[in-house]
């Protein structure tokens, strides 16, 4: 069979437009499509969009979806076809044809015997060529998995004999074997797989259902990108949300239950019963594997395993590791499974696997009764995945172990407790911080114990500080009179007046009284830890004296930080050689950070120290080691559940350097959306600010000045001085030239250079220098902008930012061509290509191949486009609107729209009259 590979990369999954376009190209070349995928992929909204698009060319679409119930009646899926048809097209039928049809729409589950099924096939087939002589069909088969065999049979003939303007869309769950798509089609049919969501496609699903964009992680890793399992899940999430009167949070427990439950008892209802019997074995694993599985209990593990992956509900690895599609379906597994059958699989486990650690949890949760000895192993346990950093491990030991603590020992029991929350912290799962704390408060706890649960299930929130305000109410109030403890809280609270307040005079000033409780109680890690948050700060607010404070914090003692490396001094003097560019040195301490992190596991440590070697080799010019780090970044953040803003702002800024410009901007406006949710103010302003480069970049200026703008007034509003930390100011200026609004970007330049250069920050002025050499040639002076953007350019390559520098060398193309210099503009591009495609900076590269000819338009225009945006330029171009042209290419209009907006920018195009003349000159040169 001939597969159609899905298009985009390996971490993008494929969106509908994408799915519908090859759909509709496989329909145009083969005549025969097949659309596949696992229940609830989303095959049928393709194959409603396709119906849809051939409609709008007004060609006749006749729609079949059987149910599972029609799959036992011969000829059901027939008879529900035909019954569709226009009486118009019966008319040419003859007399035992139109007796068999009818007798079939009237008693589709009649015994069979006596009917005339030679008539039948033929009334059939003269049916599809009487609608396709007068108009093209389509003919749409949804759920083929369930059609009857007789039904089967009787389209397999007609379908084999039908003119060429019949066109067959055959959708279908395809469970192991030969899809009955091909048996209908014929073999070389193309066949569209259906890819699992991205997360980020999660997230949009989420949002539009009015769900947390933070659940997507989770939600993402429970349905496998499933999009009918994920909705059920977040439906299952927000019914219980109403139930107790709230409404959904981040760290709720994610109920497998309800709709949720339903869904995935029918995906595992394609499993043999003996298989599932050895799912169920490998649910109750932490790491199963067909060795491990064999080893506890099960000698035909690998058969069975390998009908559960046909069924496509685990996925077995050449070294026997076993991986469930979606993490809702072991769950799943286990709630519906009896108590004897859970604990004697976990007991058979806990003599198989060769880890002490999971051999202790397995016999722990083969027992429902407290157990004196059994609690002191769990807790021995957890100590040891503590020391490995699998903190997570770590908070459900806890967890488990204060649960197996007999009555009597209530102390210990609340230790653990303790402990577990923190171990939550530290890894980021709010959830289980939750439980912990929720545990810890309903005992007679001390204050101290009851500050340090508070305090995990803050460190747990992530960027989502704003909504803990009673949390920090109610911490300080246990605190009180415990100099360390009261210390402890105002560092959190300092850390919430940056991110969720936006104010860092209030946060350098709860540092200062942190500082002060610290020294009054002799902890200098925190004395520590409270200078760091006083230097951070003070760069904010441009204070000339914040590096002292940062050496001052360094001079203290600092041991592995209880607070998370992330507000460690070590760790601000890294942000702020990335600040000055000082771009070796940051990179440096980051490869000596990263494993001490890794050690401790702090999930917010780890991603905080990706997130800034992301940005220290996009400014180094290493695009494809940035992209690396940033999908890390991601898959980080969507396992441990952090706050996704962080890292779709990573993402969104790795895409824009060296992936895709339309990728960056979907991953920035995930970005937006969840700072917004989570009320951060820091983030929120980062992602609008990589939006707004994007806008930028692809020649939307009215949208850039826009976004830009936010960015301004949300670092006015957070007392923002020091230009170096979030770079905008250069963008918005070089937003307004473009827009034309050439004496407000002077204005801007005029107000910030003097700080960037009272600063010394050396890399901000030159960038300012660029957009103030567009500033000069859009005022007339073209003389003195060539000359200001070469000398910023020889900087930038100084101080080794190459990427900068091509931004430069463009901005200089764009002045020469408008002086009508096609040499020297040339000259520019070509360096600036070649800059960009050593840093592999794919999209960049692209913007630096447009045409510098006469009228801007050579055959470059040609290369510049992708092989999508070609089809759609030349329909256009020959007079398509965008409706004709969304229909011939199965796209939305909205699709549409966004691709004629990137073709007119790399053209270099303002109409379409514009784009056919480019074209056509194009194509004679290519000649």
């Amino acid at each position: 069979m001939c597969v159609v590979a899905a298009t985009g990369n390996a971490d993008t999954s494929v969106g509908q437009d994408e799915l519908v376009e090859a759909v509709g190209r496989a329909l145009t070349s083969h005549g025969r499509a097949l659309l596949t995928g696992p229940a609830g992929a989303g095959k049928t909204e393709v194959v409603r969009a396709v119906a849809a698009a051939a409609e709008s060319r007004r060609e006749t679409v006749l729609r079949l979806a059987p149910e599972a119930a029609d799959q036992g009646i011969p000829e059901a899926s027939a008879a529900a076809l035909l019954a569709t048809v226009p009486g118009a097209a019966l008319e040419r039928l003859s007399g035992p044809q139109r007796t068999a049809i009818a007798l079939l729409c009237r008693e589709a589950d009649a015994p069979r015997a006596g009917r005339d099924h030679v008539a039948l096939r033929l009334a059939l087939l003269e049916v599809l060529r009487t609608l396709a002589a007068r108009h093209p069909v389509l003919l749409v088969l949804d759920n083929a998995q369930w059609l009857d065999a007789e039904s089967t049979d009787l389209l397999r003939f007609a379908l084999r004999l039908t003119p060429p303007r019949v066109r067959v869309l055959v959708a279908e769950c395809v469970q192991g074997g030969a899809p009955v798509g091909e048996s209908l089609c014929g073999t070389g049919t193309p066949e569209i797989r259906v890819p699992p969501l991205g997360a980020d496609e999660i997230a949009e699903l989420l949002v539009r259902h009015g769900l947390p964009a933070r659940l997507a992680g989770r939600i993402h890793q429970a349905s496998g990108g499933n999009p009918r399992l994920a909705l059920a899940l977040g439906h299952s999430l927000a019914e219980a949300a109403v139930a107790r009167d709230g409404s959904a949070h981040h760290a709720d427990t994610l109920p497998v239950s309800g709709q949720a439950r339903e869904v995935a008892r029918r995906l595992l209802a394609e499993a043999p019963a003996q298989a599932r019997r050895t799912l169920l074995l490998a649910a109750l694993a932490a790491r199963p594997t067909t060795a491990l599985l064999r080893r506890a209990g099960r000698p035909d593990a690998e058969a069975e395993l390998a009908q559960a992956e046909r069924a496509a509900l685990v996925r077995v690895g050449e070294d026997g590791g076993v991986e469930f599609t979606a993490g809702a379906l072991p769950t799943a597994l286990a709630a519906d499974a009896g108590w004897p059958e859970r604990s004697a699989g976990h007991a058979a486990l806990a003599e198989a696997v060769d880890d002490p650690v999971q051999a202790v949890r397995h016999r722990a949760l083969a027992v429902d009764t407290p157990d004196q000895r059994l609690a002191a192993e769990i807790t021995e346990a957890a100590a040891v995945c503590r020391r490995r950093g699998q903190r997570a491990l770590a908070a459900e030991l806890g967890l488990l172990a204060a649960e197996r603590t007999p009555s009597h020992l209530a102390g210990e029991e609340l230790a653990r407790l303790v402990n577990a929350a923190e171990d939550a912290g530290w890894a980021g799962r709010a959830d289980l911080a939750r439980r912990a704390t929720r545990a810890v408060l309903a005992r007679d706890a001390s204050p101290a114990s009851r500050v340090r649960a508070r305090l995990a299930v803050i460190d747990a929130a992530g960027q989502a500080l704003g909504a803990l305000d009673e949390t920090f109410a109610y911490a300080m109030a246990d605190a009180a009179g415990d100099p360390s403890l009261e210390a402890a809280v105002q560092l959190r609270i300092a850390w919430k007046h940056n991110l969720s307040d936006g104010d860092p005079v209030r946060s350098r000033d709860a540092a200062a009284r942190a500082g002060a409780l610290a020294a009054l109680g002799g902890d200098q890690v925190a004395e520590a830890m409270a200078l760091t948050v006083r230097a951070r700060m003070g760069r904010i607010l441009g204070d000339p004296g914040a590096e002292a404070i940062l050496a001052e914090a360094l001079a203290l003692p600092a041991p592995e930080v209880p607070l998370g490396m992330r507000n460690a001094p070590q760790y601000l003097a890294v942000r702020h050689a990335l600040f000055d560019d000082r771009l070796d040195d940051a990179r440096k301490q980051l490869m000596v950070l990263l494993p001490a992190v890794q050690r401790t596991g702090s999930a917010e440590d780890v991603f905080e120290v990706l997130r800034s070697l992301t940005e220290v080799e996009l400014r180094s010019g290493r695009c494809t080691a940035a992209s690396a780090r940033a999908r890390q970044a991601l898959e980080l953040t969507i396992e441990a559940g952090l706050s996704p803003g962080p890292a779709w702002y990573v993402a969104a800024m790795a895409e824009a350097a060296g992936g895709s410009f339309a990728r960056a901007a979907g991953y920035a406006r995930r970005g937006i959306q969840a700072s917004h949710e989570e009320h951060d103010q820091v983030f929120l302003s980062r992602s609008l600010h990589a939006l707004g480069l994007v806008e930028l970049a692809t020649g939307e200026a009215a949208k850039a000045v826009a976004t830009l703008r936010r960015v301004a007034e949300l670092e006015a509003a957070q007392k923002v001085v020091d230009p170096s930390i979030l770079r905008w100011h250069g963008e918005l200026a070089e937003a307004l030239v473009a827009a034309d609004a050439t004496d407000e970007a002077a204005r801007l330049l005029d107000s910030v250079r003097p700080v960037a250069r009272g600063l010394g920050r050396t890399g901000v002025v030159a960038a300012l220098d660029r957009a103030r050499g567009l500033c000069l040639s859009a005022q007339g002076d073209a003389d003195a902008a060539v000359q200001l953007l070469e000398a910023t350019a020889q900087r930038f390559d100084a101080l080794r930012l190459p990427l900068e520098r091509g931004r430069t060398l463009l901005a200089l193309a764009r002045v020469e061509r408008r002086r009508r210099r096609r040499a020297p503009a040339r000259v520019a591009l070509l360096a600036a290509a070649e800059v960009f495609e050593r840093a592999g900076a794919t999209p960049w590269s692209e913007l630096a191949r447009e045409p510098a000819a006469e009228g801007g338009r050579t055959e470059t225009a040609a290369a510049a486009l992708t092989e999508a945006e070609t089809r759609l330029a030349l329909l256009v171009s020959q007079g398509a609107s965008n409706q004709e042209a969304a229909a011939k290419l199965f796209l939305s209009v909205k699709t549409v729209e966004a691709r004629l907006t990137r073709i007119y920018q790399k053209l270099d195009v303002r109409s379409r009259a514009q784009l056919a003349t480019a074209l056509a000159h194009a194509l004679r040169a290519s000649r």
